[in-house]
């Protein structure tokens, strides 16, 4: 499963070099007409041409940068000066102060171009703001566009000098890179798979663990008992493809010929996956993907190291495209003719001892903070848990206490009637407690109740006097404390 999915991996990678060609493109001349013996060849039947079918770059900006150049294209002028201009002076921005002269039509269309892909970039910025729910936080689309360094997000109408150098230089540098990230990549890959495989052995006890050792070794053994690799890019490896996959004589071997009929979309260059595709019957000697030891993730690997090492010694002006000129003055190098032998991968181990400690290092530590991650986030969990307990407890309280305080309203005495003597209550004396409440008492000892009425009926006041003596209240206004004798004196003189 592992292998399929790499394999994917990178073979979707793979088709960045085929657009290589977007950016030295730009250099393009008509076809090298090329004499052919046609008495060895048969001419193919003519078919309706049709352009080469357009490969996904993988940049991300890959529509924009194809159909800026599909445009540039069209401008007469433009294109002849591409013709005098090496890939050298492109990335030097040379090139890209043509612009100024190319026709008003193009570059109308280029501003219309640009306009769509700063629209694209600020959709793209809002539906991440809304995946990560920031609906409401205002966006500085600017600072964010700062981040494409393909386009001028300064001037987002228009496209200038400037966005044409900002985009060759942008495309060469992000497919340069593919080289230098494909073997990180590989080299993690092959990493893995051997921790991985010590992990399992780990995990054996000693007689499994010798059994997987054994077969260990013996796939390993099988994988390495194979033909005989060519050297790639040798004469004997181009007619191993003349005589098997062209049908032809090795003893007629003819470089233009073999040229002409491998380019096969006809623009008098190789490109790196035209390159990859002699490489095929080679590969097939060391990889099969029904066999258990072939990793068909080496094996793309291993066609990208040939590539590669092709790349280095032919392509002279190092514009990753091998010319006619380019390929004839190769085949007269003494290395295609009498090459060194080819090390395969087997032969020859993606990472040092040290850095297969390194990652693996790595992998503990990572291991590590991966753990302390869980512990943490178990201790948010459990205090969230806690918390919601002391919400539940307290829901449970509230509800107790409304409960409580229906019962209270359901269960209401009115209160008991106040006795009134003469225009004057007095609290009314409970049989059992024949006391009045402390506060009650209080109260009293502050504010005493005013004496009678003098024309209080004679038989009326002596049981209330006397109510009052066994209370301990003052009886008549002389009992009062000074300053309030006047007060009750004044009562009497109301008529």
């Amino acid at each position: 499963m592992r292998s399929r999915i790499h394999n994917k991996m990178w073979w979707s990678r793979a088709l960045l070099t085929g657009w290589v060609l977007l950016l030295v493109q730009l250099l393009c001349l008509e076809a090298v007409p090329i004499s052919m013996d046609k008495t060895k060849v048969k001419e193919p039947e003519k078919k309706n041409e049709e352009p080469p079918a357009s490969v996904d770059t993988g940049l991300h900006y890959d529509r924009y940068l194809r159909e800026v150049i599909d445009f540039l294209e069209k401008d007469q002028h433009f294109r002849e000066k591409l013709h005098n201009t090496d890939m050298e002076d492109i990335k030097q921005g040379k090139l890209a102060k043509e612009l100024d002269f190319v026709s008003h039509h193009v570059r109308t269309k280029l501003d219309e171009l640009k306009r769509q892909e700063v629209n694209r970039l600020r959709t793209l910025i809002k539906a991440k703001q809304d995946i990560e729910g920031g609906n409401d936080i205002a966006v500085d689309h600017q600072a964010l566009l700062k981040q494409f360094e393909y386009l001028n997000h300064m001037n987002p109408h228009t496209f200038e000098v400037d966005d044409l150098d900002r985009l060759i230089k942008s495309a060469t540098k992000d497919l340069e890179n593919y080289d230098k990230e494909r073997h990180d990549e590989f080299k993690r890959y092959e990493m893995m798979k051997e921790h991985d495989r010590r992990e399992h052995l780990k995990s054996l006890d000693e007689d499994e663990r010798k059994k997987e050792e054994e077969h260990y070794e013996e796939m390993k053994k099988k994988h390495a008992d194979h033909p005989k690799v060519n050297h790639p890019g040798s004469q004997n490896q181009l007619k191993e493809v003349w005589e098997e996959a062209d049908g032809l004589d090795p003893e007629d071997f003819d470089p233009k010929t073999f040229f002409n009929l491998h380019d096969t979309n006809g623009d008098g260059f190789f490109d790196e996956q035209e390159l990859e595709a002699l490489f095929t019957k080679e590969l097939e000697k060391i990889y099969d993907p029904t066999n258990e030891e072939d990793d068909m993730v080496e094996m793309e690997e291993e066609r990208l190291r040939m590539r590669e090492h092709v790349m280095n010694e032919v392509d002279s002006n190092k514009d990753r495209l091998v010319s006619l000129d380019e390929f004839l003055v190769a085949t007269k190098k003494k290395e295609f003719l009498e090459p060194d032998s080819w090390e395969t991968l087997e032969q020859n181990q993606a990472y040092t001892d040290e850095e297969m400690r390194e990652f693996e290092e790595h992998l503990v530590q990572q291991e590590q903070d991966l753990n302390l991650k869980a512990v943490d986030l178990q201790k948010q969990r459990d205090e969230l848990e806690r918390q919601q307990e002391q919400l539940n407890a307290q829901k449970i309280e509230l509800q107790q206490a409304v409960e409580h305080m229906e019962r209270l309203k359901t269960q209401k005495v009115d209160p008991p009637p106040e006795v009134h003597v003469e225009g004057n209550a007095v609290p009314e004396i409970h049989e059992f407690d024949n006391q009045l409440h402390p506060e009650h008492e209080a109260q009293q000892a502050h504010h005493p109740a005013p004496p009678a009425p003098q024309d209080t009926p004679q038989e009326h006041q002596e049981p209330l006097h006397q109510d009052l003596a066994q209370q301990g209240l003052p009886q008549t206004h002389q009992d009062l404390p000074p300053g309030h004798q006047e007060a009750a004196q004044g009562l009497h003189n109301v008529p």
